[in-house]
């Protein structure tokens, strides 16, 4: 373990949260909002793209220079040229950054087929170099790693785990799923188990956590220094009080489905909503509500619906038939299954 330390969590007993880094999701503005409903103990950017004539990207720097929330932003890289990738890292290192964070998990085909992200996995020789000028260029601050179990076997799995404490990493953040399983199937939580058991440094466990109570299970089962919520925190960004609160035996306080008209509003009201023509403004919003619907109504009803609307005013008078005609109704505290 290198000697530069993490960032603490807010509640000191408990085990981290973390918002797991979404490429057209976590900008700034979203972590604002995530912010207002109740902030992870830390968040990731986008990723910048690294190769030999990048830069940082201005908009996902952003969310480093410009953030308010009060929790610390780790810096996430993805690419594969080590000296461009130790020169991006350099840079971010001027800017108040928790840490660099190094992308080996993305799974997309567009991106892994350039060998970056989890395409990395392929190549565990080219890891171990990637990592060990990382971290001699890393040395103030924190080097972190966000990975899959494999690219599509876990055949590199446990080699991979034994760079990371050879290049004194200083957290890893696991899917437990393989790159080709993408967001499919079973989460090998048994896998992170052992990652848990055979690094040096503290593990996020990732990949599937859609509610507090699969929080709660997914830390005893792995043992893990806590967890990374993804796709669910979009659906849900009362999550991360709400594991708070099962963490320390409270009883979760159900979100009113009028509480989730408000953070559809506030959604809609995007930054870059001026410059964008009204049907990508309801694609873009559709993107969150894919999510949200699935906690709204157990029949699928409103998912359904919603895909279909093609105006704001559709949209919106669907939001308030289904969200406020009810003001009893609660957000389901984990997604309906079979919707």
């Amino acid at each position: 373990m290198s000697q530069v330390f993490l960032p603490q969590s807010q509640q000191k007993d408990l085990p981290f949260t973390a918002l797991a880094p979404m490429q057209d999701v976590t900008n700034l503005w979203f972590m604002k909002v995530v912010a207002h409903y109740g902030s992870p103990d830390y968040f990731f950017t986008e990723y910048f793209r690294v190769n030999d004539t990048s830069r940082l990207n201005r908009s996902i720097l952003a969310a480093i220079t410009e953030n308010d929330t009060g929790r610390p932003v780790f810096a996430q890289m993805i690419g594969e040229s080590i000296p461009d990738l130790v020169r991006t890292a350099k840079e971010l290192c001027n800017y108040n950054i928790a840490g660099v964070d190094l992308n080996m998990g993305c799974p997309a085909p567009r991106v892994y087929r350039k060998n970056v992200g989890g395409g990395l996995l392929l190549s565990p020789e080219k890891v171990d170099r990637i990592l060990g000028e990382l971290r001699f260029a890393v040395n103030d601050r924190p080097l972190t790693v966000k990975m899959r179990l494999g690219f599509e076997n876990t055949d590199n799995f446990y080699k991979i785990l034994d760079m990371i404490n050879r290049h004194n990493i200083d957290l890893l953040s696991l899917h437990g799923r393989t790159v080709k399983d993408m967001y499919h199937g079973a989460v090998k939580y048994d896998l992170i188990a052992k990652a848990v058991k055979r690094v040096d440094c503290p593990v996020l466990a990732n990949g599937n956590i859609h509610s507090a109570t699969t929080a709660v299970e997914v830390l005893s089962q792995t043992g893990a220094a806590g967890v990374m919520v993804g796709r669910w925190a979009i659906g849900n960004p009362w999550l991360f009080n709400q594991i708070r609160q099962a963490l320390r035996f409270e009883t979760i306080t159900p979100v009113p489905l009028v509480e989730v008209r408000n953070y559809i509003d506030r959604l809609w009201q995007t930054p870059i909503a001026a410059t964008m023509p009204v049907r990508s403004r309801l694609g873009y919003l559709k993107m969150f509500l894919n999510y949200i619907a699935l906690s709204v109504d157990a029949e699928g009803h409103f998912l359904r619906l919603m895909r279909q609307t093609s105006t704001e005013v559709e949209m919106f008078s669907l939001c308030d038939r289904f969200l406020l005609g009810d003001l009893t109704k609660t957000l389901a505290l984990a997604p309906y299954s079979g919707v």
